[in-house]
């Protein structure tokens, strides 16, 4: 009796090293019909893993984020070379100043093989409270407040 090449999954130690072969799979350039069968399986395995483990519930789209680049080994400046939007943006998001665009989330959901659910869920931004207050000076001779 042949053995099978892959199993259910049963632990996080092999979870991870599917998802590291299916990444590898995905991008080997040729794609016959076998090679397609297992990535076809492999994903399914992984998605079937992540159902059952989901703690994505648990967290909000930007803890989920942080955690997925940690699991991954992404720092901020890759993230935001990937996002194709620039540090400070990606700082901002992480710090919780700004949302998560449309198409934020969209690539998102591509890169970590997630809905895009996800990442569209409602999170609290931090508000400017702590923020410096603006310079306002008073122009007597025409009545009006300048910023």
């Amino acid at each position: 009796m042949e053995t099978l090449k892959y199993k259910v999954i049963k632990n996080k130690k092999q979870y991870h090293a599917y998802c590291k072969q299916l990444e590898e799979l995905l991008t080997n350039g040729t794609k016959d019909k076998s090679l397609k069968e297992e990535i076809e399986l492999l994903t399914l395995l992984i998605e079937y893993w992540d159902n059952e483990h989901n703690t994505f519930d648990s967290l909000d789209p930007i803890q989920l984020l942080k955690s997925l680049m940690v699991d991954n080994n992404i720092k901020p400046v890759m993230m935001a070379e990937f996002l194709g939007v620039s540090k400070g943006l990606v700082s901002d998001i992480l710090n919780y100043k700004k949302g998560l665009s449309k198409e934020i989330i969209r690539k998102l959901s591509e890169r970590f093989k997630l809905s895009q659910e996800a990442f569209n869920r409602h999170y609290d931004l931090t508000t400017s409270l702590n923020a410096p207050q603006q310079n306002i000076k008073s122009i007597p001779s025409e009545g009006r407040v300048a910023i």
